[in-house]
């Protein structure tokens, strides 16, 4: 992807152990609430404390997408729109999602609508650029 190029990225977070599927449905879902599809994605993105969770890549390998996976320090955003005790115990920050949506589209990006939660998986959708 080029610097500046518009993109829509879908963030993950997740319980442990979670099917791919399970991912797959999240991101289906948060797509069609907005109006999008699958061939709109430009990449999946989590958080590195989401590094060993093999659902997420396995989706970013099942949708030949590239998997970013954003720093702690890149998540800390007051951007996100939802705030979740448990996910700020569970990662640090009050919506995964959201927060690695956001930081892999870039500065200039903005989620769609708050994330969704279906079957232990939360999916948020992030715009830049002219992807809007």
């Amino acid at each position: 992807m080029d610097v500046g190029e518009a993109m829509i990225v879908a963030g993950i977070g997740c319980r442990k152990n979670v099917a791919a599927d399970a991912v797959l449905a999240a991101i289906d879902r948060a797509l069609e609430d907005h109006g999008r599809s699958r061939q709109d994605l430009s990449a999946l993105a989590t958080g590195s404390i989401k590094k060993d969770e093999m659902a997420i890549a396995a989706t970013a390998e099942r949708l030949r997408l590239p998997l970013v996976l954003v720093e702690q320090a890149e998540l800390e955003t007051p951007r996100t729109i939802t705030h979740s005790p448990k996910a700020v115990a569970a990662t640090g920050v009050g919506s995964l999602s959201e927060a690695a949506a956001l930081s892999a589209a870039g500065p200039e990006s903005r989620l769609l609508g708050p994330r969704i939660i279906l079957n232990d998986v939360a999916c948020a959708i992030a715009t830049s650029g002219d992807a809007s």
